[in-house]
């Protein structure tokens, strides 16, 4: 008997999310992550440690890790497949493999990463992660996800109810008075050297952060 709560968590840890973790692997592919990442971290300083909510197999850290030195990278991953994967990888990870509506943040990091996660949540229990991840945040929290002005479901790959597009970090800003826009930009699919999905992604801080 499933003890998830949402069916969006059931499709993730089953057969699509198996499919998920083979579709999305290659150099080519973190070649274009360390492009992204490398915009991202121009407008940072400091960062030691990172946790990523929904991290796959863990590219995203992995071009991360290419770029900071010495930084410690913590996992959020329901898939076992995904997680048995970045596991085997060799690289120094804490991985929570588990819903992250379950996760209960251990102690913060300098920066907390959510990409392409949030448009797969359902939409009722976003107050509930922006809040984990704020509170998982010591200094920086990016989001880089599918932007819509207006929160609007999408079909996703013959399935519905699976994907939400909305202004993800507008409404973190809104909910959270002690955050402020740092930076924030745009990566497209027809891009000639490294392109991506169309992303959007924002970079934000605490302001009053405890130093």
């Amino acid at each position: 008997m499933s003890t998830f709560k949402t069916e969006q968590e059931q499709f993730w840890v089953g057969d699509f999310g198996n499919d998920y973790v083979d579709r999305n692997q290659g150099g080519h592919l973190l070649a274009c992550k360390i492009s992204l990442f490398a915009r991202v971290l121009a407008h940072t300083d400091s960062i030691k440690s990172v946790i990523e909510f929904g991290s796959n197999i863990g590219l995203n850290l992995k071009a991360l890790s290419m770029l900071l030195c010495d930084v410690k990278n913590s996992a959020i991953e329901i898939n076992q497949k995904a997680a048995n994967q970045l596991q085997a990888s060799g690289d120094d990870i804490t991985i929570y493999n588990q819903s992250i509506l379950d996760f209960k943040p251990d102690y913060s990091r300098d920066l907390v990463l959510a990409s392409g996660i949030l448009i797969h949540l359902d939409p009722e229990n976003l107050p509930h992660v922006y809040e984990l991840m704020f509170q998982s945040s010591h200094r920086y929290i990016c989001i880089a996800e599918y932007y819509n002005p207006t929160p609007v479901e999408v079909p996703y790959r013959g399935h519905q109810n699976k994907m939400f597009k909305r202004d993800f970090a507008g409404e973190m800003l809104d909910k959270f008075q002690d955050l402020r826009l740092l930076d924030y930009g745009f990566v497209y699919h027809r891009d000639t050297q490294f392109p991506q999905d169309d992303v959007n992604w924002f970079l934000l801080e605490k302001i009053s952060r405890k130093l």
